[in-house]
């Protein structure tokens, strides 16, 4: 955490760094998902120097967005976590699977 930071955001970095840990997340990356999210929450409370406009002018927080940006993107979420996800559910024949396919098997 920066120099300065309060307590709240200490407790808050402590949180989301614990819970993407227990997702399964790397300790290293839970840093990163925590010090993100609390700077981006620093900017938005104006207690920070400088902000992004997206960090500023976002219509949701973070935790409301709640990662909703996280598998989105020109083509959606990737055949890694497409097949991610099938493991997860008991897909049958995911192994052999497109990525359409894994789509339509998902009902996406």
């Amino acid at each position: 955490m920066p120099r300065g930071s309060s307590p709240k955001r200490e407790r808050q970095y402590e949180h989301i760094k614990e819970s993407a840990e227990k997702r399964g997340a790397s300790e290293g990356r839970a840093k990163e998902i925590a010090a993100r999210t609390v700077n981006k929450e620093r900017a938005r409370a104006g207690e920070s120097a400088t902000a992004s406009k997206t960090s500023t002018r976002d219509r949701k927080s973070a935790p409301q967005r709640g990662g909703e940006r996280s598998h989105q993107g020109a083509q959606g979420p990737t055949k890694d976590q497409l097949y991610a996800e099938a493991r997860k559910r008991g897909v049958e024949g995911r192994s052999s699977m497109t990525k359409g396919e894994l789509a339509r098997a998902l009902g996406r």
